[in-house]
């Protein structure tokens, strides 16, 4: 058999909307991001080494079973700017919200996750301070991972 290819990680995920102003004036209320680049009917938020894209004349109807899981500095904050948009945060102990396009995005913390990123990376990205909790440390260390 010939040796496959190994996944290293994500470039981007995509997500559909209606119409990509109105998405990204909703998304800007709830994370502070920058904009990679932006096409006719597309836009690239940036997150460092990756970025998400989205695109606008959605043709899919809404599905509330696939998500796009996103890591964050302050998912404190994430769960406030949701509470003031009156956007319900689905049950279940993570926090979990449906986007007004049938967007279903998860939000976790960087620190409480085996994600990581490098420090150049995160220096670039103005979080330089970022640092892992002790349990996501000891995952790393269990799959032989040293988070830096």
């Amino acid at each position: 058999m010939e040796s496959r290819a190994r996944l290293v990680g994500f470039n981007h995920v995509a997500v559909e909307v209606d119409d990509v102003d109105e998405a990204l004036a909703f998304y800007g209320r709830i994370f502070d991001f920058e904009l990679r680049g932006r096409g006719p009917k597309m836009v690239f938020i940036d997150a460092g080494d990756q970025f998400i894209a989205v695109a606008g004349d959605r043709t899919q109807p809404p599905d509330s079973h696939r998500h796009i899981g996103i890591v964050v500095d302050d998912r404190k904050a994430v769960r406030r700017a949701l509470r003031e948009l009156d956007v319900e945060i689905l049950p279940g102990r993570g926090l979990d919200f449906i986007d007004p396009w049938g967007n279903r995005w998860q939000v976790v913390d960087y620190r409480d996750v085996q994600f990581t990123k490098t420090p150049g990376v995160l220096r670039g990205m103005g979080l330089a301070d970022l640092e892992k909790s002790p349990k996501a440390m000891e995952e790393l260390r269990e799959k032989g991972i040293g988070a830096e």
